[in-house]
């Protein structure tokens, strides 16, 4: 393509000096001056492509260059019937959808830029093309290290996966539902309704705690009773409280211990263990439920007391 090039512009100076040692028109002006009519002006300016051999030039290689966007057109329908075909693929093997995305972009972008590549091969050297852009790349990236950062952690996330759109999870302190999983962030949703964006590079450098991560969640609860009553009827009435509530798990089984003796009360340790999605439902049943049922035994949740001793002199 260089020699064809190299060609077209002797060929155009030489009919250029020609041109200028017998007459200074312009193909598109007549001899006063004054624009050709549109018929003449385009007869002339082929006629002085044909000079140039320009038109011969780009006969010679019309088939080449209509191969060469036959073969674009292709990658282009191509990658659009890949990305289609992966996106099922990553269905059938339940793939989190937020992934689906980023593939289908890598996907698309890798099958264009072959076929784009394959096409300029027919013309220019694609060797020191690529290496331009890898050279431009690697300045860009000194200069967008954060950026890179960014984007590396994105692309972490999304193959790791270490938690999904829709769980509850709890990213650098802040406790939400993943509402999105892009490239250089994660938007959670927060229980109160507020949306937070954390950049995906704090995200990687920190402990991740996925809370929809299993299907089954124990439930911590605590109970404190008087010193003065029945440890073995309240801890029978608590474990009467947890086989009534359907939502609690008969396997494993809930269990309640002495936990402490505090200072004004003894605590009774309860644990049952539930679905992942029923988790607060068991845990606000159990708080009212366990109440309700102290007070209808007779067991009492005491307040903080003070023992006062007076000596008298």
């Amino acid at each position: 393509m260089l020699n064809n090039l190299r060609s077209i512009l002797l060929a155009a100076e030489t009919t250029m000096a020609e041109t200028d040692a017998t007459t200074t028109s312009n193909p598109l002006l007549d001899e006063n001056g004054q624009f050709e009519d549109v018929p003449t002006a385009l007869g002339n300016v082929v006629d002085w492509l044909n000079d140039l051999q320009i038109l011969e030039t780009i006969y010679a290689k019309l088939p080449t260059i209509i191969l060469a966007v036959v073969l674009v057109i292709i990658g282009y329908f191509l990658a659009k019937l890949c990305k289609k075909l992966v996106v099922k693929a990553m269905q059938a093997r339940n793939v989190d959808p937020s992934v689906y995305n980023f593939v289908k972009r890598i996907v698309s972008v890798g099958i264009n830029f072959a076929f784009i590549m394959t096409a300029l091969s027919m013309f220019i050297n694609v060797g020191s093309l690529l290496a331009a852009v890898g050279a431009a790349g690697v300045t860009a990236g000194l200069g967008l290290q954060a950026t890179v950062a960014q984007f590396a952690s994105g692309i972490q996330i999304l193959m790791n996966h270490p938690f999904k759109t829709g769980d509850y999870v709890e990213l650098n302190g802040v406790g939400g539902c993943v509402a999105d999983i892009r490239f250089m962030y994660t938007v959670i949703t927060t229980p109160d309704n507020k949306r937070i964006t954390i950049p995906n590079s704090h995200i990687t450098s920190n402990h991740i705690i996925n809370y929809s991560a299993e299907n089954v969640r124990r439930v911590d609860l605590s109970y404190s009773i008087s010193y003065s009553d029945d440890i073995a009827k309240a801890k029978a009435v608590i474990m009467e409280t947890a086989l009534a509530n359907s939502l609690i798990l008969k396997d494993p089984v809930p269990e309640v211990h002495v936990g402490a003796h505090e200072a004004s009360s003894i605590s009774l340790v309860t644990r049952v263990w539930c679905s992942g999605v029923n988790y607060w439902d068991v845990y606000f049943a159990m708080q009212e439920d366990v109440k309700v049922a102290l007070d209808k035994n007779g067991i009492n949740i005491p307040f903080n007391q003070l023992d006062v001793h007076i000596i008298n002199k």
